[in-house]
């Protein structure tokens, strides 16, 4: 077995673009921390390098994405890739914020495994992780 198995889940959450809200980002780290993960906030207007790069340098399970702006259409798929040439097609990519509905088809088959709207229940987020990530924890 390699590196610690009582590590917390470690999990990035990223504000890529010129979105400068960031409220809901902020309330979903201070959940994710009181629900036992390891948060990382990389703060506000990201560029999709810069958050492949802190996923990498940080050692992350997952990568959450938060964006208000209408970009998520070319953000996330980048972040994916940069994810990708990183060595990190294993890091789970989730998202949340004003994303209609009708695009969350088209992210997930660029690689986001889900994406949460307005209104989603904290606890339900952090679950999904849970669940997700529960091979993960054996591994470590």
């Amino acid at each position: 077995m390699v590196g610690n198995p009582r590590r917390p889940l470690r999990v990035l959450i990223a504000k890529p673009g010129l979105d400068g809200h960031d409220r809901g980002a902020k309330v979903i780290v201070r959940a994710l921390r009181d629900a036992g993960f390891e948060v990382i906030y990389t703060g506000i207007r990201q560029t999709p390098d810069m958050i492949a790069a802190t996923a990498l340098q940080e050692d992350v399970d997952a990568v959450g994405l938060s964006l208000l702006s209408g970009a998520h259409m070319t953000l996330f798929p980048q972040i994916v890739e940069g994810l990708r040439r990183r060595g990190l097609g294993s890091v789970l990519v989730f998202g949340g914020g004003i994303i209609p509905d009708e695009d969350v088809p088209r992210l997930q088959a660029a690689g986001v495994d889900r994406v949460f709207g307005p209104g989603t229940p904290l606890r339900s987020i952090a679950e999904y992780l849970k669940e997700k990530l529960a091979s993960k924890t054996v591994a470590r």
